[in-house]
């Protein structure tokens, strides 16, 4: 599914320089599969009910993991043509299905088996296909458990007074080969709030979960903060068998913290979406990457500099004197960051990127600015080439089919 909360308050306009982040949004898509072991029981569910709720309770504890920190943080705009490749291991004594325990365990716990045999292996790969619009793309499969999910997704954004609102457009779709289900699925919006002071993220809007086959579907609502009072990062949910007309499950809570089902059978359960165990990715080798990719690799400046995981007193609001940090329209640079508001626990893209960020790390902000501004004309020059000798970009991993894009050797068909 798709990148964390981050990943949906990537869009094509000048945001405030604090909410940069030194990685790519596709990597951040991946932080959708922080928990696969919970997005793998799904195809464990007993019955179409287990299945449709066991998603149910994947995807909302999907959005959190991509929230790191307290500020809100802006990945680096995908370059066409850019890629993302990861994979998790997963112990095959975690995949429970629906309704059983959580386990207890920390979220900084990495879970893996000894024996290779006894993990199941999910593999991700995303690339961005378009620049007008800016469409992303990801695809990850299980081939054991007979599971994939393709996606694609472009961001639509605007401004609202002291907040940036970005639409997601486009849908997802997880496949269970083995009982020839697919839950079609949307994103919600996000909010990126208090762009001129501490930037924070809330995700808002109606999404919707359906499985045509077997009449199953969930609406899932992402409730803002209200004007006044009220809490942050709420949201509800209901399952519904529409044949029926029959509610069989209900989940309220926060999508960063405690969330709370109840069955229609009387059966409840509570997951701590901070105490779930975050997989850790595994990515190729640095010498077995193209140069579009992107990957972690280096450490931030504020580590290097000695600082530690918090910088107090380094926030925006200390900041007033921005004008070093303007353009001429007066909008904030992008690249114009200060170090004390990277993200202590990000690590930073490689390959593509690598310059960008080497030049962040040494707190050289032309500079960095110029190595952006530099891959972004390569970018739109390649695209004036291309429409001149009307020749289309033509992706590496995906199809355009219709509306929406497919992996090129997905699961269904290579099965």
């Amino acid at each position: 599914m798709e990148g964390g909360t981050e990943a949906v308050v990537s869009a094509q306009v000048v945001l405030p320089t604090f909410i940069l982040e030194k990685r790519s949004l596709l990597e951040m898509y991946a932080d959708f599969l922080a928990h696969p072991d919970l997005l793998l029981a799904v195809a464990a569910g007993a019955t179409p009910q287990d299945r449709v709720i066991g998603f149910v309770e994947y995807y909302l504890t999907a959005f959190h993991e991509g929230r790191k920190g307290t500020l809100a943080k802006k990945p680096y705009n995908p370059i066409i043509g850019e890629t993302f490749h990861c994979s998790w291991e997963v112990p095959k004594d975690r995949v429970r299905p629906k309704r059983t325990a959580v386990p207890a365990a920390s979220g900084h716990e990495h879970p893996m088996a000894d024996d290779p045999s006894k993990n199941y292996k999910m593999r991700f790969v995303a690339e961005q296909v378009s620049h007008h619009p800016p469409v992303s793309c990801f695809y990850c499969e299980c081939k054991e458990k007979r599971l994939c999910v393709n996606t694609h997704v472009w961001t639509k954004s605007k401004f609202m007074g002291m907040s940036v609102g970005v639409s997601m457009i486009g849908e997802g779709v997880l496949r269970l080969l083995e009982h020839g289900e697919d839950y079609v699925f949307t994103l919600p919006s996000a909010y990126a709030r208090s762009i001129l002071t501490i930037p924070w993220v809330e995700l808002g809007g109606k999404v919707s979960i359906t499985c045509a086959k077997t009449g199953y579907s969930a609406t899932v609502i992402f409730h803002t903060k209200p004007f006044y009072g009220g809490k942050v990062h709420r949201v509800t949910a209901e399952v519904k068998h529409n044949p029926t007309n029959t509610i069989v499950c209900k989940a309220h809570g926060e999508w960063n913290g405690t969330l709370e089902f109840t069955y229609n059978n009387g059966e409840t359960k509570v997951i701590d979406t901070t105490m779930l165990p975050v997989y850790p990715k595994k990515i190729r080798p640095l010498e077995k990457q193209g140069p579009m990719e992107s990957r972690p690799s280096f450490p931030l400046l504020s580590q290097l500099s000695g600082r530690g995981r918090e910088s107090k007193g380094c926030e925006a609001a200390q900041h007033p004197r921005l004008g070093p940090f303007l353009t001429q329209d007066r909008s904030l640079r992008l690249l114009a960051l200060p170090d004390c508001f990277l993200s202590p626990m990000t690590p930073a893209p490689r390959n593509l990127w690598q310059e960008v960020t080497r030049c962040l790390r040494l707190g050289d902000i032309d500079a960095a600015t110029e190595q952006k501004r530099r891959l972004e004309e390569k970018q739109r020059t390649e695209e004036r080439k291309r429409e001149n000798l009307r020749t289309p970009w033509r992706p590496k991993y995906f199809i355009q089919e219709g509306d929406g894009w497919v992996y090129y050797n997905p699961l269904w068909k290579a099965h």
